[in-house]
């Protein structure tokens, strides 16, 4: 298949979607960022990258730190899931209900309570982001990659609903480190700034079930299949459901508007473009993406 030109014709195709919804505007940083721009690439198995429109354009990934997080903390071991589970919440992302009615566990690692779990859990074994930094500078070829700090003191200066979820979650004794580092590494890993090539060519190690770009293993094929199936169930907020419906494959968004996909055993895509939906999705990176499934028909389904 000529990828090159199927991203081609994509792009095309969701041109009216480009700029429709509206950017973070609670994360002031994000607010000020141009709505109108797409890129997408995608990263095969076999090291091949391919790109159209602002793939090479460094974005804040946001939530989608969180699968890569939640990696590493599992190439350590699967202790996390005493800690955190493994469904849908149905609520919003930053939702504080749940944590009452089950006892300070997030119902999943891929909500703000439950990543705030799996960050001080990567923590117990040393700095968090630095681990996430050298993975990602590892696995994308770009050593520069770096948290964009204006975007974190940005985010810090509006976490009152993350400090509040990590602060329940410790009266549960479900923190293990003290909340203020967690609060700072967590805010840290989502204002790391990478562009679609980045973040396919550091995914693609889901696709490949756990063995890294040189050849290492990361995660166990189990794992990895553990990863993807958890992406396909609660990586795109509470929109899942319909994110598996126009889409079928593992995913994990972000509200910097960006989407990262899993074609097990093919590729990895990324796809960006800021304007948000209702439930904090890429507009036009849902319909890039449901657009390539449909044209590829590459589905776990």
């Amino acid at each position: 298949m000529d990828l090159a030109a199927l991203l081609d014709r994509i792009a095309d195709d969701v041109a009216p979607e480009i700029g429709r919804g509206a950017v973070a505007d609670y994360i002031p940083a994000l607010a000020r960022v141009e709505p109108r721009q797409f890129g997408m690439a995608i990263a095969e198995v076999d090291g091949s990258v391919h790109g159209v429109g602002d793939w090479r354009r460094p974005f804040s990934i946001q939530s989608m730190s969180k699968v890569f997080t939640l990696a590493l903390v599992l190439a350590h071991d699967d202790g996390v899931w005493t800690r955190v589970g493994r469904e849908p919440s149905g609520d919003p992302f930053n939702s504080l209900v749940q944590l009452e009615h089950e006892d300070g566990i997030p119902r999943n690692p891929f909500i703000n309570a439950g990543a705030l779990v799996v960050t001080d859990e990567l923590a117990h074994h040393g700095d968090a982001t630095e681990a996430l930094l050298r993975f990602l500078r590892k696995e994308s070829g770009h050593p520069e990659i770096d948290v964009d700090s204006e975007v974190a003191a940005s985010e810090a200066e509006h976490a009152d609903r993350n400090r509040a979820l990590a602060y329940f979650m410790a009266s549960y004794r479900n923190m293990r480190n003290p909340v203020p580092a967690v609060l700072d590494q967590y805010v840290r890993q989502c204002s790391i700034a990478m562009s679609c090539h980045d973040v396919a060519r550091s995914a693609v190690f889901l696709a490949r079930h756990g063995l890294r770009n040189d050849g290492s293993r990361l995660l166990g094929q189990s794992a990895a299949k553990r990863v993807n199936a958890v992406m396909l169930t609660c990586g795109t907020y509470d929109a899942a459901g319909e994110f598996a419906y126009r889409v079928g494959l593992p995913g994990k968004s972000g509200v910097g508007g960006g989407i990262v996909a899993i074609v097990p055993g093919r590729c990895a895509v990324c796809v960006w473009s800021p304007g948000l939906d209702a439930r904090g999705n890429s507009v036009a990176g849902v319909a890039a993406l449901d657009r390539f499934t449909t044209l590829t028909g590459w589905s776990i389904f």
